[in-house]
């Protein structure tokens, strides 16, 4: 038993993630689909859930509290500018790789005809779904994303995790008015925070014990959700869009393998070998939930203990990048565009290129820390440079399993974006 206990909890994690998908197929072979959706994949739904509860106490908490520490308003400036621009610089980087590995492979010429009907068939009302949630942000100005960080009610704005950039707004003007403020009573009101951040990190601790069940249950029904009934039809959907999958894959290789590294090595001097293994529980997490949002105590606690990142810099960092920081996201959203433009016969040029990368670079920011608004951004990002939204149909195939891949992407990024900022900010 104590063997047992001394076993890293990723470990556990990657274990339950390979026995679910192991366990989805043979659902799928031996016909137990029912019983798989009905009393295995509810279980995945509650870690989920568990997950999204401590989000928003966790991210106002953390700001505020990283805030706080710094004590010192100017230290918050030099801090915030440098995460914005490494943030945008990563994001930039990130689209700018998958449009030149999309225009040298070129995987749309290779779609078949046939294939572009029955897909945007298949999935058409859940296209339908996405086009009118983006439609809404469609009309709106190029700083309509700037008002919507400002809430008109910040109970009604943490009530969802959709607008944690709200939160997040709320949290920055609540710490600074906290470090600007001298006196007494503003000392009790930080210890309340120091307190509650340790109630919340326990919180954490607990949900984290349940953390194997949950991704064994999430790979299951995301194997039976996919091939249906026909392992068969898992096989055809993904071979018949393998090239842009492809794509994708090595593009979210190229910021794994050379620019986190570049980063990491050169401003941090920290192996990056070292760096994958301390936040690979993070990794693990992100791929099973397809949540930056839901990761992030994984992603804080990777950080801290693992790294050792100092609090001070998690809180405020991790937080802000779970948001707006979605290098993954951003690669993916350009290769998706120019595949279904290689897929309709239309060429892209340079202007249209330039103009997906400002879009995309836009649309992370404002993009929902959940699983599968990355769609929603995307179909935006295809109406800046005109391609049809229903054409969302021809990737939505593929889309779950590219989800995992690029969230766990965008963590690294957080985790990497930390270590810089940690080791170049000096005593805090």
């Amino acid at each position: 038993m104590t063997k047992l206990k001394r076993i890293p909890l990723y470990v556990w994690i990657l274990l339950a993630l390979l026995l679910g998908i192991a366990y989805g197929f043979a659902s799928i072979f031996f016909g137990i689909n029912s019983f798989t959706v009905n009393w295995i994949a509810p279980f995945g739904e509650i870690f989920i859930k568990l997950l999204k509860l401590i989000a928003i106490p966790l991210i106002f908490v953390s700001l505020v509290k990283g805030i706080s520490d710094l004590g010192d308003a100017s230290k918050l400036s030099g801090m915030g500018l440098r995460t914005f621009f490494l943030y945008i610089i990563s994001t930039v980087m990130a689209i700018s790789i998958g449009l030149l590995i999309v225009n040298t492979i070129q995987p749309g010429s290779f779609f078949p005809e046939d294939k572009k009907e029955e897909y945007a068939e298949s999935f058409k009302s859940d296209v339908l779904e996405k086009s009118l949630n983006a439609q809404e942000l469609e009309g709106q100005g190029p700083l309509q994303f700037l008002v919507d960080i400002v809430p008109e009610n910040i109970i009604s704005a943490a009530g969802n995790n959709i607008n944690m950039l709200q939160v997040i707004f709320f949290a920055l003007l609540f710490g600074i008015a906290l470090i600007m403020i001298k006196g007494k009573n503003v000392k009790l009101v930080i210890s309340f925070f120091d307190g509650l951040n340790d109630v919340i990190l326990k919180i954490i601790d607990i949900i984290m014990r349940f953390a194997p069940i949950g991704v064994f249950a999430l790979m299951a029904s995301v194997i039976v959700d996919v091939a249906g009934d026909n392992p068969a039809n898992s096989v055809q959907l993904f071979a018949s869009l393998g090239l842009y999958t492809l794509s994708v894959v090595i593009g979210l290789l190229a910021m794994m393998i050379f620019v986190y590294p570049l980063f990491v090595t050169l401003l941090t001097k920290i192996p990056y070998l070292k760096f994958l293994r301390g936040v690979l529980p993070a990794q693990l997490l992100a791929f099973s939930t397809s949540s930056s949002a839901a990761t992030l105590p994984m992603t804080k606690k990777s950080c801290e203990e693992n790294l050792g990142i100092r609090s001070e810099v998690t809180n405020f960092v991790l937080p802000i990048g779970a948001t707006i920081n979605m290098d993954g996201t951003s690669l993916y959203q350009a290769v998706a565009a120019v595949f279904i433009a290689q897929t309709l016969g239309i060429q892209l040029d340079i202007s249209a290129q330039l103009t997906i990368i400002l879009t995309a670079t836009l649309a992370s920011i404002g993009s929902a820390a959940v699983p599968g608004a990355g769609m929603v951004m995307l179909i935006v990002v295809l109406e800046a440079v005109g391609l049809p939204a229903e054409s969302v149909a021809l990737v939505y195939a593929v889309d779950r399993p590219l989800d995992m891949l690029r969230t766990a992407v965008n963590v690294t990024g957080d985790s990497a974006v930390s270590s810089i900022i940690d080791k170049n900010s000096g005593e805090i």
